[in-house]
């Protein structure tokens, strides 16, 4: 899933927004994949943003209004920033549409997971994640869905979201001592500084296979951050691209072996070197195609 439109002017910021359009162009001509495997996204409409987020709230974003609710965002307000977020909530509802159509889906943007039901934080405004887990259970019945989020930050606008929602799985793996303030996932693993490759890799395995025997879930929405990288800006931890892309290999095989369909969010990455954000978001696009190639 991706558009062009996965862009607004946000002015000098630590967050490239450009990438959603080199990730895109990359899979294009280092992947060989041709247009029709993109899906077009439409923006969420007003009924799916309010199956999560708060009537005033809404009303905040869609007049770009300063207040207590939309105050904490660390990104300027404006119309075409509020439409790309609302786009690309569209876009990870349809990613699981797909995916639960085709085992698998990516969505080239996605992942806003600092989002409250009525407020901003961190550079989220619209909870992507929570708006679509909502949509898809109320329209495909799902009675199980887990958000397995392995951003560098928690996911603590979805974990408050779901906090009282049997039906809704939240786990994250995290920097410990980092924003956010934490919220309550089902499970958390808070990591110290400087957690690299194996250690990482251990305790997800770990988590996922509690997630996967205990819970079973009908839909997983993955966010797979790139900002675990070990030159990230924001961060402490000490992945490489190789540990990374180990992660989404587990993360997928997993899935392909319970038979669980994966929706995949971008999420995070604040390389020094935008380019190596470019690229492991890039080697997620390719480790869930040569997963579910068979």
């Amino acid at each position: 899933v991706y558009s062009p439109k996965y862009f607004a002017d946000i002015g000098p910021h630590v967050f490239p927004v450009a990438k959603y359009r080199l990730v895109f162009n990359k899979l294009i001509a280092e992947a060989g994949l041709p247009h029709k495997n993109f899906i077009e996204p439409q923006p969420a409409t007003e009924a799916q943003l309010l199956q999560v987020h708060s009537r005033d709230y809404l009303q905040d974003l869609s007049h770009c209004r300063l207040t207590e609710r939309t105050k904490y965002s660390e990104l300027p307000l404006s119309e075409e920033i509020v439409s790309m977020f609302a786009l690309a909530a569209g876009g990870t509802i349809r990613a699981c549409y797909a995916a639960l159509e085709d085992r698998w889906c990516m969505h080239l943007s996605g992942g806003f997971h600092h989002a409250f039901r009525d407020k901003a934080e961190g550079f989220c405004y619209l909870n992507d994640l929570a708006i679509a887990a909502r949509v898809v259970q109320q329209n495909s019945r799902l009675e199980r869905i887990a958000i397995i989020d392995c951003d560098l930050h928690q996911g603590n606008g979805t974990a408050h979201i779901f906090q009282k929602d049997a039906s809704v799985f939240t786990f994250s793996i995290h920097q410990r001592d980092l924003y956010p303030v934490k919220q309550k996932s089902d499970l958390d693993i808070h990591l110290p500084t400087h957690v690299a490759d194996d250690e990482y890799l251990e305790l997800l395995q770990q988590a996922l296979v509690q997630i996967f025997e205990q819970f079973r879930p009908e839909l997983v929405l993955y966010q797979a951050g790139a900002d675990p990288y070990k030159d990230d800006q924001l961060g402490s931890l000490a992945l490489s691209f190789e540990g990374l892309q180990r992660r989404d290999e587990l993360v997928f095989s997993t899935c392909k072996k319970a038979a669980c369909p994966v929706a995949v969010t971008l999420g995070g990455g604040y390389a020094c070197n935008t380019e190596d954000t470019v690229q492991i978001h890039f080697n997620t696009c390719k480790a869930a195609i040569e997963a579910f190639a068979e």
